[in-house]
């Protein structure tokens, strides 16, 4: 299974793992991956991503400590047969904020200023 959805960018400040664990669990949560699903092997993940073994690696661990998925050795990975809720909408929305000012304060841009980008972009 190839996950065409799932991407990493390089520019981002948040962490590799932590893109690929946040992506992976919307698709669960959102209801793209069912429960029994199985998620592409470590090895592949990480090839197909450009990524080293072990980050995939961790970012399963984090998703199964979370309940999204279950690891059996020669099973594979599968999502769990009754995974967590997906976020609501403000909850990631909140997520999708936290990380822009993130980027900003990578960037050196005061978060007021990146606030009044968002007002301009917006028209308010």
């Amino acid at each position: 299974m190839t996950l065409q959805a799932v991407t990493v960018d390089v520019l981002d400040p948040t962490p590799p793992y932590e893109q690929l664990r946040r992506q992976l669990a919307d698709l669960v949560g959102s209801g793209v991956l069912l429960p029994g699903d199985r998620l592409p092997p470590v090895r592949q993940l990480a090839a197909d991503l450009g990524l080293a073994p072990g980050t995939v690696a961790r970012t399963y661990r984090e998703l199964e400590q979370a309940g999204y998925v279950r690891s059996r050795r020669g099973g594979g990975t599968r999502v769990a047969p009754s995974p967590p809720a997906a976020a609501t909408p403000g909850q990631a929305l909140e997520e999708a904020a936290a990380a822009y000012l993130e980027r900003a304060r990578v960037l050196g841009i005061p978060a007021a200023d990146a606030v009044a980008t968002l007002r301009r972009v917006a028209g308010t």
